[in-house]
């Protein structure tokens, strides 16, 4: 990535500089499809014209370009040498006039790594797709521009494009004399614009939305998507959703949809969830679905379609000025897409799945030693691309939540709107937001704002109870404590919650009270003489951000009686504090295992079930000392099995039973049924076994050697599609053979010749946790490639790698003493190389710790 960065204060210099009237780009996207010239890489021909202004004539500036090649480039008219002012990745700009335009045509690349214009030929008919995907910075890839979030301008696109292909963009478009034209955006920032390109399956629909005055808004809406999914499409529901989503931020926004069409495609070899590109939102395909999935799945896709939008106005309309302040938008859409979830879909049960998945990962992402405020302190563009985070997204929504508490549901809203109308087109900073809701609401947004948003780290809540000699509560108290990295005690606004048993054995809640938390102990007046209770649930309804600790008697009720527990959010709240203690070393890994395995059988709500088996996986692979893994595992698919096989047929608990099953399976007999299972020689009733199933049954095969190379052909020949092929490569990467693992490691560090994709694929085959041994010669080879990697690869890629191979199954002292000589020796290595070693670094520990926990326990 050498030359690619861009810093700070080379972004606030330039925005001082200058003022971006309008760019007109023209992408010539033949050369798409045939064979490619050369031996370089696949080019197209890019023409931007930029017009803008300056604040100093005569001063210097630069445009942002990565391209292979720039044939011309003039200023103002004049002709300057492309070998002299660009070095490929900055066009330098001198003498430059009050008013400029500038005029550059180059020759970029198509992309294989999901950065910039991405390219993709479909296994399946040969079919070629194009999309772009740019944030935070990639947009240079494919025009010359000012790439930073405050130089906002209209843009006009026109493409030029394989017969037969349609286009779309931000704008509307249409096709005369063999040229895609769109429509002038409205000022947008460079890395939300977009092109879409292919023969993609297009579906079409239409909002209509009648505002009180009588006047009436409506939107085109489009749904696509590649051919080869068009069977698997539900289109209908993506509109149903969309719809109800605008019709919910038309009702609370008061500021009408301003981008005109609302697009949404569904693209190959996407490397994110989804991007908030204004009238042309892109999705990751898998939001598609070829097989049975459950509500779960549906609830995850509907709320990334809401969390998209939301982004229409917090992030599109109304854009940070610098990354620094990413969270007000990405916190915001996170907030808002669960806050129009529940309030606007069938998925009413929304917040649930917020407090036990999404928090899981801010909670996760603010104990590593990389945490950092909300308001983070965001130094360039790498620090931008690592800085779309838990803390960001998930813990910025949570506190974000915890502020609708604080100053009222109408205040936050009525602030919200203030904040569109005031700064519409533009860009903002914190104080801007701050100071609209100290307007709505009344309340001093300061103190708030340091505690919540300029500090980082995440405070511990513990229930003391105190019984008086009638076996009343005497005194409840709230002890509040914090890292010692990270000392901040916050203020919260919490619920409390006394549970006990009912004459049937239900475990239910008989009295609440809301307090304001303050400092290290608080007690909680109103509490003050009711019945003893079994359980305290100090962060009930899930008010505020914090981890839930557990007094003596409630965390011996919860080792009874989780099961018992009736409130489907109270016990995800309950099922996430106990997973927070199995990853502080605070409850052994096999005890965690043990809950999982006698309660997790009556979890009605399906998303906490499918995360309860992916922590228990974890608690096994990561926390368990490691002369219990074999029993803890054996444990596991033996309570897998015994669920999937007394689990109601057809229903989604059963599909979540047979995917976790085949996940744990490792001993004879039960890699067996998975064999016949796929033969069609054993049967569980209304299990359907479908192709996504059968992929899934097929991976722990190909991982016990029982699968080989033949078996995973046949396979992909039943299902030759680019989803086959990337779960073809994930099992083949699986299997355990010395010489599978080289040539793996050789395709992902040493080629990039595997797109995206399939570098993921291949990694996620690679690291399998009953491969320990097979793995352990890659620590070395680890240490010793990566930072060439980071140098030469993306930033994607380098991330990829980074992160997906180091090698954390390798859990000794002696893997994190290398670790730190790595880091001891690499001082001056890229800031966000160290983080990403760093955050392994800290996982590495964290599981060692564990085990040494359950050691104790044994």
């Amino acid at each position: 990535m050498p030359g690619e960065n861009l810093t700070r204060d080379e972004a606030r210099e330039r925005a001082a500089l200058l003022s971006v009237d309008g760019y007109e780009v023209s992408l010539d996207l033949r050369s798409a499809i045939g064979e490619a010239d050369g031996g370089g890489p696949r080019t197209f021909r890019s023409v931007t014209t930029v017009r803008f202004r300056c604040a100093e004539p005569g001063a210097s500036s630069f445009a942002d370009l990565i391209a292979p090649s720039v044939t011309a480039v003039s200023l103002n008219g004049r002709d300057l040498d492309p070998g002299e002012v660009f070095d490929g990745t900055r066009i330098l700009l001198e003498d430059l006039a009050a008013d400029n335009e500038l005029v550059v045509d180059a020759r970029c690349a198509y992309s294989r790594t999901g950065e910039g214009m991405h390219r993709f030929v479909d296994p399946e008919d040969g079919e070629v797709y194009l999309y772009t995907q740019y944030e935070p910075a990639d947009s240079r890839r494919v025009f010359a521009n000012f790439e930073q979030p405050d130089l906002k301008a209209p843009f006009r696109f026109e493409v030029r494009a394989p017969e037969g292909w349609t286009v779309w963009s931000n704008g509307t478009g249409e096709l005369a004399d063999g040229v895609w034209r769109f429509a002038e955006t409205k000022p947008i920032s460079t890395y939300i614009t977009c092109v879409v390109a292919g023969p993609y399956h297009y579906v079409t629909d239409t909002y209509t939305r009648t505002f009180p005055d009588g006047s009436t808004l409506e939107i085109p809406l489009g749904a696509m998507c590649r051919k080869g999914l068009a069977p698997h499409f539900d289109a209908d529901d993506v509109f149903l959703v969309t719809k109800q989503g605008l019709d919910f931020f038309h009702d609370h926004v008061d500021y009408p949809y301003p981008f005109g069409k609302y697009d949404q495609a569904f693209v190959p070899e996407y490397n994110l969830g989804a991007m908030e590109n204004p009238g042309l939102v892109t999705f990751r395909e898998e939001f598609i679905f070829r097989g049975k999935v459950t509500r779960a799945s549906y609830e995850s896709r509907a709320n990334v379609i809401l969390h998209e939008m939301a982004h229409m106005w917090f992030g599109d309309l109304v854009t940070m000025e610098w990354w620094d302040d990413l969270w007000l938008k990405e916190s915001f859409a996170d907030f808002m897409g669960t806050f129009s979830l529940v309030g606007a879909t069938r998925f009413t049960d929304g917040w649930i799945t917020f407090a036990n998945r999404r928090k899981a990962w801010a909670y996760r992402a603010d104990q590593l030693p990389s945490t950092h405020p909300i308001t983070a302190d965001i130094r360039d563009l790498q620090d931008a691309k690592l800085n779309f985070d838990g803390i960001t997204y998930a813990k910025g929504a949570s506190v974000l939540k915890q502020l609708v508490a604080y100053v009222g549901q109408d205040a936050f809203l009525e602030g919200a709107r203030r904040y569109f109308k005031r700064h519409a087109y533009g860009n903002t900073r914190l104080g801007d937001l701050l100071s609209v809701l100290e307007e709505t609401s009344g309340r001093d947004m300061t103190a708030w704002s340091r505690a919540w948003l300029q500090t980082a780290g995440v405070n511990s809540l513990t229930p003391q109870v105190l019984l008086g000699a009638e076996g009343r509560v005497d005194e409840l108290a709230i002890v509040q404590e914090a890292a010692e990295s990270h000392p901040e005690l916050r203020p919260h606004r919490v619920a409390v919650g006394l549970y006990r048993r009912s004459g049937d054995g239900a475990l239910e809640r008989y009295a609440r009270a809301e307090a304001d938390v303050d400092g290290a102990r608080t007690v909680v007046a109103e509490l003050a003489g009711a019945e003893a209770p079994e359980l305290v649930l100090v962060n009930d309804d899930d008010l505020t951000y914090c981890k839930i600790r557990f007094d003596e008697t409630s965390l011996a009720t919860l080792r009874e009686h989780l099961g018992a527990l009736t409130d489907p959010l109270a016990r995800a709240l309950c099922w996430s504090a106990l997973w927070n203690m199995t990853r502080d070393a605070l409850l052994p890994a096999r005890h965690f295992v043990d809950l999982v395995l006698r309660f997790a059988g009556r979890e009605s709500d399906i998303g906490v079930l499918q995360m309860l088996h992916a922590w228990a996986e974890s608690a096994l692979v990561h926390y368990a000392a490691p002369a219990w893994r074999e029993t803890g595992g054996a444990l596991l698919a033996e309570g897998a099995r015994r669920e999937l096989e007394g689990a109601e047929p057809g229903g989604e608990q059963q599909l979540a039973w047979a995917r976790f099953f085949a996940r744990v399976a490792s001993a004879p007999g039960d890699l067996q049924l998975l064999q016949d299972l796929l033969s069609g020689t054993a049967a569980v009733e209304g299990l359907d076994v479908d192709q996504e199933l059968r992929w899934a049954f097929l991976e722990p095969l190909a991982a016990h050697g029982v699968a080989d190379e033949k078996a995973l052909a046949e396979e992909l020949a039943r299902d030759d599609t680019a989803s086959g092929k990337r779960h073809q490569v994930r099992c083949l990467a699986a299997r355990p053979s010395a010489e599978v693992k080289a040539q793996c490691w050789a395709q992902v560090v040493e080629s990039d010749a595997l797109s995206n994709a399939l570098v993921e694929a291949t990694i996620s085959g690679f690291a399998r946790a009953s491969q320990r041994e097979l793995l352990a010669p890659y620590a070395e080879k680890y240490f010793a490639v990566i930072e060439r990697v980071w140098t030469e690869r993306s930033i994607q890629i380098g991330m990829d790698v980074v992160r997906g191979l180091f090698p954390a199954l390798q859990d000794s002292q002696a893997t994190l003493d290398a670790t730190d000589a790595w880091l001891a020796a690499h001082e001056d290595a890229a800031p966000a190389l160290r983080r990403l070693v760093l955050e392994s670094r800290d996982d590495l520990a964290r599981a060692l710790r564990g085990q040494a926990c359950d050691a104790a326990a044994g």
